[in-house]
């Protein structure tokens, strides 16, 4: 039963994730993406976010890296109250290369 609880608790949480990472691939794989400027990204990906319901990540959880090719970044954690003072901390990160043409 236990077991079960936790389940519950932590798989929206999961399904989140795979929200964000759908959408960060989608804004990653835009044509001209790595040549669009990085406040667009953050506020493009933030209303797709917005949209599908997801809440934990916010525009200072999402960065651009520029090195061999420029990767869109999103770091983000997300905590939820378990039972009595057990607390869950989940770290997420999610990188993805962005296309240039």
């Amino acid at each position: 039963l236990f077991f079960v609880y936790i389940g519950i608790k932590l798989v929206p949480i999961y399904l989140n994730h795979w929200s964000v990472a759908s959408e960060v691939r989608a804004i990653a794989q835009e044509p001209g993406s790595a040549n669009t400027p990085p406040n667009t990204i953050r506020r493009n990906l933030t209303s797709r976010l917005h949209l599908s319901y997801v809440d934990h990540v916010d525009a200072e959880n999402i960065s651009i890296e520029q090195g061999r090719e420029r990767l869109l970044i999103v770091d983000y954690q997300v905590e939820t109250h378990l039972i009595a003072n057990i607390d869950a901390v989940l770290s997420f990160r999610t990188e993805e290369p962005m296309r240039a043409n």
